[in-house]
Order: C-alpha cells, then sequence, then structure tokens
C-alpha cells in the first residue's frame, strides 16, 4: 500500500462526532451521515483508483458498465440509471465519443432521441475491465460479513427509497 492510500484511511479512521449542539435525534443523524458520507468518499477514491487505470473517470465506467449490461439507451436513461443530470451524462459521453468507446444513434422514429451505444472498442475495454473491477469491489466489502453486506444494502436500500419517495418525515 503507498503512503497516499495510508493517509486516507487515518483520515477516514479518525471519526469526529458532529460539534452541533442539538437534540439526541439530530446528533444521532448527524453523526450517521458523517460516517456514512466518509465511509462513501474512501470507496469512491479507491474505485476511482481501480478505473484511472484504464483513463477512465467512474461516471465513464459507469456508462460504459450500464451499455455493456443493459444495452444501448437515451442520454435521458442513462443519466436517471446513473443517478445524474442530463447535462452531465452528455459531457461524459462526448468524452467517451471522442475516444470512439460509444456511439450516438439518432432514433428513427422520434429523432430528438439520441441513443448511446457502445462501439466495438468500449466493449472490449469495459469487458476486459469489469471482471477486474468487480473484484475489486468485492475486496473492499471482505471488511463486512455477508450478512453485514445484506444488511448494509438493505438499510442504505430503506433510507434512499424513503428519501426518493418523499416520505422521509
Amino acid at each position: 500500500m503507498t503512503a497516499e492510500p495510508n493517509r486516507e484511511i487515518i483520515s477516514i479512521s479518525k471519526y469526529m462526532p458532529t460539534r452541533y449542539a442539538g437534540d439526541a435525534q439530530e446528533t444521532r443523524a448527524l453523526n450517521a451521515l458523517i460516517v456514512l458520507m466518509r465511509a462513501s468518499d474512501a470507496f469512491l477514491m479507491a474505485l476511482q483508483r481501480d478505473v484511472a487505470a484504464r483513463r477512465l473517470t467512474l461516471s465513464q465506467f459507469g456508462v460504459l458498465e450500464a451499455l455493456l449490461h443493459v444495452g444501448p439507451l437515451c442520454q435521458g436513461e442513462l443519466a436517471v440509471k446513473l443517478l445524474r443530470s442530463g447535462a452531465s451524462v452528455t459531457a461524459v459521453v462526448d468524452g467517451l465519443e471522442k475516444r470512439s468507446l460509444v456511439a450516438r444513434q439518432r432514433s428513427e422514429p422520434d429523432r430528438r432521441f439520441v441513443r448511446v451505444a457502445l462501439t466495438a472498442k468500449g466493449r472490449r475495454l469495459i469487458e476486459a475491465a469489469f471482471p477486474g473491477h468487480a473484484r475489486t469491489v468485492a475486496r473492499l466489502f471482505r471488511v463486512l460479513t455477508d450478512g453485514e453486506q445484506d444488511e448494509l444494502r438493505r438499510l442504505c436500500r430503506k433510507l434512499g427509497t424513503s428519501i426518493a419517495q418523499g416520505s422521509e418525515v
């Protein structure tokens, strides 16, 4: 392990609780948010290092992975799947298109819709990269037992679904 990842581990492991003097429920929620965000940031940094070896960003990798596993998609569908804005997806697709990894195709029935598809070069890249990426994700989650991973998934889904439905109150 290099010095850089060690610094990340040290800064993340030094838990700094909220200094907000709210009630117990607010303090608990803020502390949970701090830990969730720090873990998420650490995870994303590790994944970014993983995909950077292929000269990709996480957003680019996400687009390529979605196209590999789902097939050609409209840019709006990609934005929804990746939880990104349409403008952000457009910029990502622009970069991938410049590298000849994806191609845009106008829909014949409605020319307003632009589908994005993998090129042969893009398919080769993501098919070669994805198995290693999956191993990296599994390695990062090894700190949790199978049951803990399932519980984390359940809790995150519960939280995310509640917020998305506007029923968090």
